[in-house]
């Protein structure tokens, strides 16, 4: 689970780094990070702590305590976050295909890093976990209660961004590649990291 939170954490570092737009998971904390000073890894950190939260208070005597452990692993994600920007910094990334080059490289390392987690069976990631409480009280599916999520993520990512910065930032043409091709991409990969399990 640990070396699917640091190839994330690299991935999202990368599409950061393009400038192409994150991921739509990553979209609201890289904005409010801009608006506020806040590091992208702080800001992600608060966000899935908010979360943890909402799912509380969505599932009540229903939550599973466990799943507390959301907590320390987006502490360790956020700081991971951090690391990689620094570690990624010096990259010059000049020309547009070049962005496209850094962001699909993003892409590849957030859907391995994802597959990682999933196989890991440890504790869901608290975004994940939020669509997962909010699937329990509503009746739509989790695929389609994804989407929705995402879409909301990204719509008030723009709304803040337009708001705040007087410009859209954090949500371009690489955040609609990231949201049909990370999926995509994760299903492949776990056909891979299934198989390296046993050895693990």
């Amino acid at each position: 689970m640990c070396m699917g939170f640091f190839i994330m954490a690299f991935g999202v570092a990368f599409s950061i780094k393009a400038a192409l737009g994150t991921s739509p998971i990553s979209s609201f904390p890289y904005v409010t990070s801009v608006i506020s000073g806040i590091s992208v890894g702080g800001t992600t950190i608060l966000m899935n702590l908010a979360f943890v939260l909402i799912q509380i208070a969505i599932l009540r005597n229903q939550y599973d305590w466990f799943q507390l452990l959301q907590i320390p692993a987006a502490i360790l994600f956020g700081m991971m976050i951090d690391l990689a920007c620094r570690v990624i910094q010096p990259l010059s990334v000049s020309g547009y295909a070049m962005q496209w080059l850094v962001c699909v490289l993003g892409i590849f390392l957030v859907a391995f890093g994802v597959s990682m987690e999933v196989t890991a069976g440890l504790v869901t990631t608290a975004g994940e976990g939020i669509v997962l409480a909010l699937c329990k009280v509503l009746p739509i599916k989790f695929g389609n209660m994804k989407i929705l999520f995402d879409v909301s993520l990204v719509c008030i990512s723009i709304v803040l961004s337009l708001l705040f910065l007087g410009r859209l930032d954090g949500v371009r043409e690489g955040t609609v590649a990231a949201a049909v091709l990370v999926g995509q991409v994760t299903k492949k990969a776990s056909l891979l990291t299934n198989k390296l399990k046993p050895f693990c």
